[in-house]
């Protein structure tokens, strides 16, 4: 049984992760791994579009781990999670490189 809500916190996920995953998901959100372990540690918050790609991602990275790592839920790195509530992400619509993406009507 596969369950899909599961979540982490950041600073488990790169604990867990491999030097490869956290390069990866740093890469992908145009960041440094050091920089991802500042927000992990709450040195740092990420802004509100950072914390939308570093959940992304995560949910890319543990997609592949077979079971070992779980996404990020981006209401944890930010300030003020509540800007969130209620917002849900269409991973289609925001660069996930759904199909839909660059198609324009005719």
């Amino acid at each position: 049984m596969v369950l899909m809500f599961l979540s982490m916190e950041l600073k488990d996920f790169l604990k867990e992760a491999t030097k490869r995953e956290r390069a990866e998901v740093a890469v992908a959100c145009n960041d440094s791994v050091s920089y991802l372990y500042q927000i992990a540690g709450h040195h740092r918050y990420a802004s509100p579009l950072l914390a939308t790609q570093i959940e992304r991602y995560t949910r890319v990275v543990a997609g592949v781990s077979d079971g070992r790592l779980e996404p990020v839920p981006r209401a944890t790195m930010v300030r003020h999670p509540e800007i969130f509530y209620g917002v849900e992400e269409k991973p289609d619509k925001q660069g996930m490189g759904g199909e839909h993406e660059h198609k324009s009507a005719d």
